[in-house]
């Protein structure tokens, strides 16, 4: 367990955010109590310090009996990059409205492929196990029903209707790829799916993938009008209310997967236009969404998510990048969001997704769908040692009649290849109920004996466990009030 030194308090918020961020991802039980148990002292530190210098010198923890020394310059540190300060201040945008992956500060070091938020978690959690000695260690198990980590498999349904058009700027694509054989087997596919649904087809090999395996996955669904100039934008492409849109819904929902919002162009920085389809979709699915993921990952940082939490949602997953795969806020975890207008965390969580699809066939030019699990696999292998949650994006209309020859075939090789890791499976919204329980625990009492009372203020569907300092679990278990 771990306390705070009372004489070494954060000095400001970002301190305060960098400090919470890196005590909830480690998993150490904290305790507000007395007695004799590890402390950790925040001390003044040169300015500044690098990512690099950081991985170099990890993180600058120190260590003594029974006490850990963090320097303050590595909590800002951490606010700088898992609040996207640096993305926050940019003033370049692109047709689509979002920040350059350039501006990211990960991009900009090199290190995008690195959780490094999570890797100073893991350091400090190796820190207090390091100096407890014979005082009482427990940290708090990672996932429920004993899992080391998680897995979102998320799809975002931006096709269901005039599938033919779609297949059309498919093989414009590849077509200025020079891509010519792929082009032959996507124009085959289509001329023998004009008497079926593609769209439809791509759904249910989807479901039926994760069914194998008792996957629930999340999906996100578009939920305005669409017209001539949002269909031209690339924005909407279908009205909810249409007979394929609630036949998908339905389906979805009928198999234990979730029903988010895929927000629109218009809603961006809007919390009105963000309410009203969050109560559309709501109207359409049975229930409210509670979590949100714009289109084409359409947002200003910090200021979109302040609109979706004012719009009543309570978790996010955009943050990831269009052109490329890796950890955009260096956390492969949930998270605050952070405002770096307001100097203060946002009442709403992120999820940030790790892996896309398209982020390769489209930006990278990589046309093999091999390829793309390979690149998955390698993020989620990443993610299991800091035993975090990999969130991915699998797009449903990715099917040889739109285009994407041998598709099908490599997400159930996915799923399958994931299953095999042994993840903790869940919903977003099952995710976000899971680590905000988690975060909000404390250790409540230790007895002579040294076992440990602990309890939550946020309830979850599955019980918190607690593990000694080599990973072992406790009996403890928590109590049903403070």
């Amino acid at each position: 367990m771990l306390a705070l030194d009372p004489e070494s308090q954060p000095r400001s918020s970002a301190e305060q955010f960098g400090l919470e961020l890196l005590l909830d991802l480690s998993r150490v039980l904290r305790y507000a109590g007395n007695g004799d148990i590890v402390r950790l002292r925040l001390v003044d530190g040169e300015e500044p310090v690098t990512v690099e210098a950081c991985l170099a010198h990890r993180w600058y923890i120190e260590r003594s009996d029974g006490a850990v020394k963090l320097p303050r310059p590595v909590l800002r540190l951490i606010t700088s990059i898992a609040g996207a300060e640096r993305e926050q201040c940019a003033t370049r945008y692109d047709r689509f409205g979002r920040v350059l992956s350039e501006d990211n500060a990960l991009v900009a070091a090199g290190k995008e492929r690195s959780p490094v938020v999570s890797l100073a978690a893991v350091e400090l959690r190796r820190a207090v196990a390091d100096v407890a000695g014979r005082r009482p260690v427990r940290f708090l198990a990672p996932w429920p029903d004993g899992r080391r980590w998680a897995v979102v498999l998320s799809h975002d349904l931006d096709v269901v209707a005039r599938w033919p058009v779609f297949t059309a700027l498919r093989i414009l694509e590849l077509a200025r790829k020079g891509d010519l054989g792929r082009i032959a087997s996507v124009a085959r596919a289509a001329t023998g799916s004009f008497a079926a649904n593609p769209v439809w087809q791509g759904v249910m090999s989807v479901l039926g993938a994760e069914r194998e395996y008792d996957v629930k996955s999340t999906w996100f669904i578009l939920c305005g009008t669409p017209t001539f100039a949002t269909m031209r934008a690339g924005d909407l492409t279908y009205l909810p209310e249409s007979a394929a849109a609630r036949r998908i819904i339905s389906a979805v929902g009928s198999g234990g997967h979730g029903v988010e919002l895929h927000g629109s162009f218009e809603t961006y920085v809007d919390a009105a236009r963000f309410r009203a389809q969050r109560e559309r979709l709501g109207a359409i699915a049975g229930a409210a969404p509670n979590g949100v993921r714009q289109h084409y990952l359409r947002m200003r940082p910090g200021v979109t998510q302040r609109a979706m939490a004012a719009a009543g949602f309570d978790h996010d997953s955009t943050f990831g990048f269009a052109d490329r795969n890796g950890f955009r806020l260096g956390v492969a975890d949930v998270l605050p969001v952070w405002s770096d207008a307001e100097k203060g965390p946002l009442k709403i969580d992120e999820i940030p997704f790790i892996w896309m699809d398209r982020a390769l066939s489209k930006y990278r030019g990589i046309e093999s769908p091999d390829a793309w699990i390979a690149d998955a696999l390698e993020l989620a292998e990443t993610t299991r040692t800091v035993e975090g949650v990999w969130c991915g994006i699998w797009h449903p209309n990715l099917t040889p009649a739109l285009g994407f020859p041998g598709a099908p075939d490599a997400y159930a090789a996915l799923v399958k290849q994931l299953a095999e890791m042994r993840p903790f499976f869940a919903t977003t919204q099952q995710i976000v109920a899971w680590r905000r329980a988690r975060r909000a625990a404390r250790a409540t009492a230790i007895g002579r004996d040294g076992t440990v009372r602990f309890h939550t203020t946020e309830p979850s569907s599955y019980a918190l466990a607690l593990e000694d300092a080599i990973g072992a679990r406790s009996a403890e278990q928590p109590s049903a009030t403070a």
